[in-house]
């Protein structure tokens, strides 16, 4: 196993496979209960005085020990929440209802994403040992969203360096572990965030996507996992649209209900933003029958990459289940996009993710007053890094507007569809290592592309898209569904999310602790 600097590596592979049997259950866990509340619950009960933020926060670092087999953590902030939660639980009642009026998840344990935000006075790794020490002078404008929504940060989830694969597994903190099974993949890069969530150890946690990094995650592990439009969330101060807008954020969550609300509360631009999504409420769309829909199905994707008998029967149920629904089901036409669109759409998504990792890591160069070393990467994203330093500005001018190209022709597409439903991805959760950015170029990639297939046109494009927990196959591996929707739609998706939750709830299907 890979040096952990910090200690944060949980145990070998064999303690990994007891833990994920039965060993600690909630029962035997502070507040039993707490693992029943979604977000939206648990601050329900946070503001009648039925719980009290230093018991959230004590259920959640209890179950972040407690399954510390999994790996999903990168960091514990486990002190400063703590004085935060304290201060919280000292509130009379008038006050705590006070702020919680204002704070709508006054004391809820929330976890960030160890990459591409920052929370003052902690590090941020980004996956990478280049990154060890980079503590932040400042909080991301989402991070301050969030700070203002009352959610109390206690942790950072593991992540792959730099985001840059669709699994969880890094050379500085190790393998996170899927809870449905210990040798598979949770997902990526939003692994860690996925792991904690499906494990009961948080509701909700911060997640970004810039290929796929919610929604191949939420697939992975059973969870609900929107990707927002392009500009919706903010992403600033130091990047208003990170890798040319391929990257946004969001959350990984259980219920519907605390995505959307997770949504209203973060939403809206931020000082510099220009373009963005329409902003709008999104809650009340949850209480609205959505349809009926025109849905085009699509079971192939644009690489022609071969779509696993789990992952079809996945999508297929979910049609069907759409159609008894009211809506209106027909395959997607055809071309999706145009064959000479899709070259040079995905040659500058390549383009954008490394210079993306070139520009952030130029600036820790800057920081610390030294070159960085190949050492301190994984092979892949050395090799990113190098191809970077050779990059035209017309190179990434192109990238920009390969993306707005697709963004034109989806926009088209969703003039005349309503949702776009196809597999989240083309194979179910594969075995860990699958993945690895320590590995020969050519087998990553074409693992890459597998786990990717279906989700990274729509970072491309800019467009909403979510995945649906609906399906899990004969192995008990969850198996997602993506729904994708107009520039903006996000209420739509929700509204649909919903539905299917009311008419296939997933809420009580759980892995075992």
């Amino acid at each position: 196993m890979p040096t952990d600097p910090r200690g944060f590596i949980g145990a070998t592979a064999a303690a990994v496979m007891t833990a994920a049997g039965s060993t600690v259950r909630a029962a035997s866990l502070p507040l039993p209960e707490y693992e029943r509340l979604d977000a939206t619950a648990l601050a329900d009960e946070l503001r009648r005085g039925r719980i009290t933020a230093l018991e959230a926060l004590d259920a959640a670092i209890a179950r972040t020990e407690a399954r510390s087999a999994l790996n999903a953590v990168a960091a514990r902030h486990f002190d400063a929440a703590r004085e935060t939660a304290k201060q919280l639980s000292a509130l009379g009642r008038a006050e705590r209802e006070r702020r919680a009026s204002a704070a709508p998840l006054l004391g809820v344990p929330f976890a960030l994403k160890d990459l591409g935000v920052a929370l003052q006075g902690t590090v941020t790794t980004n996956g990478c040992a280049f990154f060890r020490d980079a503590v932040a002078d400042h909080d991301s404008t989402l991070v301050q969203r969030h700070r203002a929504a009352g959610l109390n940060v206690f942790a950072k989830t593991t992540t792959p360096e730099f985001g840059q694969t669709a699994t969880t597994e890094s050379r500085l903190f190790g393998l996170t572990r899927n809870p449905w099974h210990a040798e598979h993949s949770a997902g990526g890069s939003s692994g860690g965030a996925a792991a904690v969530v499906a494990a009961g150890v948080i509701p909700v946690a911060h997640a970004t996507d810039g290929g796929g990094s919610i929604r191949i995650p939420a697939s992975a592990c059973g969870l609900f996992g929107l990707k927002t439009s392009r500009g919706r969330v903010p992403a600033g101060p130091t990047m208003i649209e990170a890798s040319l807008g391929l990257s946004v954020h969001h959350v990984l969550s259980r219920s519907v209900r605390d995505s959307a609300l997770l949504l209203e509360l973060t939403q809206g631009p931020e000082p510099g933003s220009r373009i963005g999504a329409p902003v709008g409420p999104v809650l009340a769309a949850l209480t609205r029958p959505p349809g009926p829909l025109r849905i085009a199905l699509l079971e192939d994707n644009l690489f022609g990459v071969p779509v696993h008998p789990d992952c079809l029967d996945a999508v297929r149920r979910a049609a069907r289940l759409c159609e008894s629904l009211g809506h209106h089901v027909q395959p997607a036409p055809r071309p999706l996009l145009c064959a000479e669109q899709v070259g040079p759409m995905y040659a500058g998504m390549g383009v954008a993710t490394a210079t993306g990792m070139l520009l952030a890591v130029t600036a820790r160069e800057k920081a610390l007053g030294r070159p960085a070393r190949e050492d301190e990467f994984e092979p892949i994203n050395w090799r990113a890094l190098q191809m970077a330093r050779g990059y035209s500005a017309e190179q990434a001018l192109a990238a920009r507007a390969a993306f707005d190209q697709a963004a034109r022709a989806f926009d088209i597409f969703f003039a005349e569809h309503d949702m776009l439903l196809s597999p989240t991805m083309a194979a179910p959760p594969p075995r860990l290592g699958a993945l690895s950015l320590d590995q020969p170029y050519d087998d990553y990639v074409k693992a890459a592309v597998t786990a990717s297939a279906f989700t990274s046109m729509f970072n491309i494009s800019g467009h909403p898209a979510m995945s649906v927990p609906l399906h899990w196959n004969a192995a008990g591996l969850p198996i997602g569904v993506q729904f994708a929707a107009a520039f903006g739609a996000e209420a739509r998706l929700l509204a649909l999310a919903a539905q299917l939750e009311r008419a296939a709830p997933w809420h009580d299907r759980r892995p075992t602790p």
